[in-house]
């Protein structure tokens, strides 16, 4: 019996991308391997961190790196390490900041909801958040207005498909705040493959999901300068104890970075727009579909599938209601537009997604 048998769970076809209420994705059987390796066995933890850090330093350029239990986690731990440091009294305070500076500025259009706002995430630290701007344009002057002002602890900014309005230019924004002495941070969870990028813009801290496009399990990376990393390690022995990693996930992440290290990424990037070129073309047969590719709008280097269709939530909804249930991205869906993230499916699923699309629509 399959995994899904044996518990009655649903089969899911996933064309929502790394989407959490789905699994967020599917390892390799390379990182399953060491995943079960790890688990009857004992480690020293700080040893296993250390390791990881090298990992994490090598993979993507940072001086040094850290794994905790996932992304929303790494928001409130690098927080608390801007605040309390490394100082044993203020970890154990937190989240009592009164003795700390503890205002975090974030520009007003990245405020973001991943099924938890941002804002909370920080806020968990003991942070009270200043918003930067509005939801349409956040500007350099904006931010210096704001970084301007009492108890600032650090800079949060996020890149991400979610964020509205205006874009905004990342490593301008962090020169703002450290010509003002604040450490900036920017949340990437759906950027690992960009992390050397955002690195780049000379951000003090960057915070990668795991288990989205790396693939390992449930597991959040911090990237970024030595002190800071540190910092956020120190948090584990205070409210980071409840969102520390497990030793299989941090295992996992080491096997994960390993294969990704090891991978022909060239090949992957055109293997992957290949199959989204393959299904739009073979989407845009079936009546009342005009299908298209769309880059990614954070420049990841993949594309996904755009479907126009008349009724677009209905679709979406009809999709979901069958065996196995389609997942596909709705946040466009009142514009008719569905969007299929193709990235985790076989040949099979995508024979299987245009098979109902066909049954659904050709009638």
């Amino acid at each position: 019996m399959s995994i899904h048998e044996r518990h009655r769970l649903s089969v899911v076809v996933n064309a929502r991308g790394t989407f959490t209420p789905l699994g967020v994705s599917r390892s390799s059987a390379a990182v399953a391997g060491a995943v079960a390796e790890a688990l009857p066995e004992f480690f020293v933890m700080d040893e296993l961190g250390d390791r990881a850090s090298d990992a994490i330093a090598h993979a993507t350029g940072a001086q040094a790196g850290t794994v905790v239990h996932c992304t929303s986690a790494a928001i409130t731990l690098s927080v608390a390490a801007c605040m309390a440091g490394a100082d044993p009294r203020r970890i154990a305070a937190l989240p009592d900041t009164r003795e700390m500076h503890n205002r975090v500025v974030l520009p007003a259009n990245h405020v973001i909801d991943y099924g938890q706002s941002n804002l909370q995430a920080i806020r968990l630290a003991g942070a009270q958040v200043t918003l930067a701007g509005d939801e349409k344009r956040c500007g350099l002057d904006d931010l210096d207005e704001e970084l301007d002002g009492p108890d600032v602890t650090c800079m949060m900014l996020v890149s991400s498909r979610l964020t509205s309005g205006e874009p905004l230019d990342l490593t301008a924004a962090v020169r703002a705040a450290h010509r003002r002495g604040v450490p900036a941070i920017i949340d990437g969870a759906a950027q690992f493959p960009r992390t050397a990028d955002l690195l780049a813009t000379g951000a003090d801290l960057v915070l990668i999901s795991g288990q989205k496009y790396l693939g390992s399990p449930t597991a959040g990376l911090v990237a970024g300068s030595r002190r800071l990393v540190q910092a956020v390690r120190a948090q584990g022995n205070g409210i980071g104890r409840g969102m520390k990693p497990s030793k299989e996930a941090v295992v996992g992440v080491l096997a994960a970075l390993e294969e990704w290290q090891a991978m022909d990424r060239a090949k992957w990037a055109a293997d992957q727009a290949t199959k989204v070129a393959g299904f739009v073309a073979a989407a845009g047969e079936i009546p009342g579909v005009v299908a298209e590719v769309v880059p990614d709008p954070t420049s990841l280097p993949l594309s996904r599938a755009l479907l126009k269709v008349a009724d677009a939530p209905g679709l979406a909804r009809e999709l979901e209601a069958g065996s196995p249930p389609i997942y596909v991205m709705t946040d466009r869906a009142d514009a008719g537009e569905l969007m299929l993230e193709l990235l985790p499916l076989d040949d099979a699923e995508i024979e299987l997604v245009l098979a109902r699309l066909w049954a659904l629509l050709d009638k």
